[in-house]
């Protein structure tokens, strides 16, 4: 086991002062993608896809009486099922005439798409934004779902991928991760196990003495406890001591029972949106105003274990991104650069001009899974996202990291190097809401249909 520091350090600072992306003005193309593209946005507002909720709010009120008559669900049913047939339809007519355009034609309108989209979400951000008119059936849906005496895990992820309940998070995020099991007869059982199995390993571990571990056990120790203080720095929470104290013990305890990857920068960032949605249950109000001393040792025990296995599971399906030189990112990178290639060339040959290697910012993309690049108020939200892609996330990972990257695609064909990498080492997201993240898992989700079919542009 051997312990890594990131060789490329200066990728993890973090800004506090953000400013505002200056918005710049959408181009138009009266083409078959921006048809496809309003398809989609139309397709959005208050319906599903296959495996997929929608992600954007309905201007138009609720019928409530939907929500009471069978007769009127199978009417929805039906009608989202034509919807869902139109929009394959319009998807395979769009992937087939993008085969036929030549390379120029194919970048120009996918900037366009980029364009129109972004103006859209201006549009969509200037109504109020309110309870989405899905909010009660989607709650229903979900309640329903785990009431069962075994929960479908598929029925689960379409719906939590357009977001989860805060209070239901924790409980779905279990489920979805395969830690507590699908038979509720079974749980209760199971997650009594699993943390007392946890106790038992940080006894083992970490609750001794330095003299009993190795020297690169004690150097691992300590880079952990380096790292604790710097995560997630601008949430006051986490300066707590006893909140540094457990990220400490869920990270070396994982770490010595992954010995081939051991601990590695970026894995301490992993452990936060687990310890703040399995808090959440003991806590109430917003994050800055919990105490860890209001709560007792059982509960914080609790927290803790269902944590470490979590984020166990989590990290058991992306092995090769922790293990040395870290080949499932470098891998990823790769795909990324070659996607954005192929949905944007313009800027793609611009950053290649200047000489910018997605490496330069994207690796800690992949590494902190963009923990240190959005607000952390909307971690929650993507990571409802991340879990209910399940074994597919990493590659999925490729869709939504091109989609964020290609929020400013306007702005960084715009920049020399040095800017550049200003610019994207401190992304202008400080002020962003939950409709922005939308917008960006859209754009994947739209992307990821289109090209997923001919991954061949994928290859590495």
């Amino acid at each position: 086991m051997s312990m890594r520091s990131n060789s490329s350090s200066n990728y993890y600072s973090k800004e506090d002062d953000r400013n505002k992306d200056a918005s710049s003005s959408p181009s138009t193309l009266d083409s078959r993608f921006n048809q496809t593209l309003r398809n989609v946005q139309g397709l959005l507002k208050g319906r599903s896809f296959p495996g997929k909720v929608l992600i954007t709010q309905r201007l138009d009120p609720l019928d409530q009486s939907a929500l009471q008559s069978p007769n009127n669900d199978r009417r929805f049913l039906n009608s989202d099922t034509e919807h869902r047939e139109q929009f394959d339809r319009s998807v395979e007519d769009e992937i087939q005439n993008r085969s036929n355009a030549n390379a120029s034609s194919s970048s120009d309108k996918m900037k366009a798409s980029t364009a129109s989209t972004e103006n859209t979400s201006k549009e969509v951000q200037k109504t109020a934004m309110g309870a989405r008119s899905t909010d009660s059936a989607r709650l229903m849906k979900f309640k329903k779902e785990l009431s069962g005496t075994t929960v479908i895990l598929e029925k689960l992820r379409e719906l939590a991928w357009s977001g989860v309940p805060p209070y239901l998070r924790s409980t779905v995020w279990r489920l979805l991760l395969g830690y507590a099991p699908s038979n509720s007869d079974r749980r209760e059982g199971v997650l009594k196990r699993k943390r007392l199995e946890y106790l038992d390993c940080v006894a083992q571990n970490y609750d001794i003495p330095d003299i009993e571990r190795t020297d690169e056990e004690i150097n691992m120790l300590r880079q952990i406890a380096v790292d604790c203080p710097r995560t997630v720095p601008d949430v006051s929470f986490f300066q707590q001591a006893e909140v540094q104290k457990s990220l400490e013990r869920i990270l070396y305890t994982w770490a010595i029972r992954h010995p081939a990857s051991g601990y590695v920068q970026g894995i301490n960032d992993l452990a936060t949106p687990f310890l703040v949605v399995f808090l959440s249950e003991h806590f109430s109000g917003t994050i800055d105003t919990w105490s860890m001393d209001d709560l007792s040792p059982e509960k914080m025990s609790n927290v803790e274990a269902d944590c470490y296995w979590c984020l166990s599971k989590l990290l058991d399906g992306m092995q090769d991104h922790y293990t040395f030189a870290q080949p499932g990112i470098q891998r990823l990178v790769f795909k990324l650069k070659e996607l954005v290639r192929r949905i944007d060339e313009p800027v793609s040959t611009h950053m290649e001009e200047q000489g910018l290697e997605f490496l330069q910012f994207a690796f800690r993309w992949f590494n902190c899974l963009l923990i240190r690049e959005i607000p952390f108020h909307l971690v929650n939200r993507l990571w409802d996202t991340y879990l209910a892609e399940g074994d597919a996330l990493p590659d999925f990972l490729v869709y939504i990291f091109a989609s964020f990257l290609l929020t400013w695609s306007d702005k960084l064909q715009k920049l020399e190097f040095q800017d550049m990498v200003m610019f994207l080492q401190h992304l202008p997201t400080r002020n962003w809401n939950e409709m922005d993240l939308e917008m960006v898992l859209s754009r994947a989700y739209m992307w990821h249909t289109m090209f997923n079919k001919s991954p061949s542009h994928l290859a590495g």
